[in-house]
């Protein structure tokens, strides 16, 4: 019944991608719990990082109070601060490491379902843009699709944004989002002031 009700509906494809997406972020935070977030490896790297991180928070806060002022504390109270970020830099980067192991497997599965959608989907509008994007966006939203109204979206470019939406709130809401302190946490990580 309620597939012939979904089916009845013009919202019908655009829903089926949404859940679709829903189905493949719930299998692929299961594949990296299964690989990666289980393991007693990723929790001591992760605990690592977190104790690293709030002990260069607290050095930094008590580094700004004014009865840290005679020089030589402040020399090395900066060697301690750089090895603390060094190690910090380095758990971060072996956190990565041993992420980009279930990032293959997830990759797969995405590409097969990906495949799988644009086959169900190639060359059919599955929602309609409430205004009409830029033109960059245009491009993308439009791929496939025949026709000259910009308002339709096509597969492709609703499935990108379920994806990328859906995967990193599953990720915070289950807590497997990156830890605090972790560099490059985000998409676009900070530059290291230090480095220029």
């Amino acid at each position: 019944m309620a597939s012939a009700l979904l089916s009845g509906s013009k919202y019908s494809d655009g829903l089926t991608v949404v859940g679709i997406s829903l189905c493949t972020a719930v299998v692929c935070e299961a594949i990296s719990w299964i690989l990666i977030y289980r393991t007693a490896s990723y929790k001591s790297l992760k605990s690592t990082i977190d104790k690293a991180s709030k002990k260069l928070e607290t050095m930094k806060t008590t580094d700004a109070s004014p009865a840290s002022s005679n020089l030589l504390k402040k020399s090395s109270k900066i060697k301690k601060m750089d090895r603390v970020e060094s190690s910090l830099k380095e758990s971060s980067r072996d956190l990565s490491i041993f992420k980009f192991k279930s990032g293959g497997v997830v990759a797969l599965v995405l590409f097969m379902v990906f495949g799988l959608l644009n086959s169900l989907f190639e060359g059919k509008a599955v929602a309609k843009i409430p205004f009409i994007p830029i033109r960059l966006v245009q491009k993308m939203s439009h791929r496939g699709l025949t026709g000259d109204d910009m308002t339709d979206c096509s597969m492709a470019f609703l499935y990108l944004l379920c994806s990328i939406s859906i995967r990193t709130n599953l990720q915070k809401f289950l807590g497997f989002s990156p830890p605090r302190g972790a560099a490059g946490a985000g998409l676009f990580p900070m530059p290291d002031p230090k480095s220029s």
